[in-house]
């Protein structure tokens, strides 16, 4: 997935597949260094994604807006000239859109696995794991 550090990609995530991570911000962060563009498509209302942007501290580059995801794959693909555009979806649907769009796919649990990131269902069960006890302690 890393793009080797020279910027020569497009990442675009769903707004579905980063609320399957534990730290969206640090994800976006990290994309960054090796994405020249990074944004949110999503079919929801603008509100939903601004919100979710916002709450996460998340700079995009681009977002859907009004339109739906088939429509700001392309958009995006004619605006952000980059030799890689990549589309970090959860669906099968979501991979058939990507192809259609001329865009590669990468289902989040893989990109978190490439990337190191955290899905927020690992980090819950980390959080549920009980603390271990000392023995030397009363």
């Amino acid at each position: 997935m890393n793009g080797g550090g020279d910027g020569e990609m497009t990442l675009a995530f769903d707004l579905a597949a980063l609320q399957e991570l534990a730290d969206p911000e640090r994800v976006f962060d990290d994309a960054r260094r090796w994405s020249k563009y990074v944004g949110v498509v999503s079919e929801k209302p603008t509100y939903v994604v601004t919100n979710f942007t916002r709450k996460n501290r998340i700079r995009q580059d681009f977002f859907s807006g009004p339109r739906g995801k088939a429509e700001s794959l392309e958009s995006v693909g004619e605006q952000f000239d980059t030799p890689r555009h990549v589309y970090v979806g959860t669906t099968e649907e979501d991979e058939q859109l990507a192809d259609d769009a001329g865009w590669e796919f990468l289902p989040i649990e893989d990109a978190a696995e490439a990337a190191e990131w955290t899905l927020a269902d690992d980090a819950e069960d980390d959080a549920d794991e009980p603390e271990q006890q000392r023995d030397d302690w009363p």
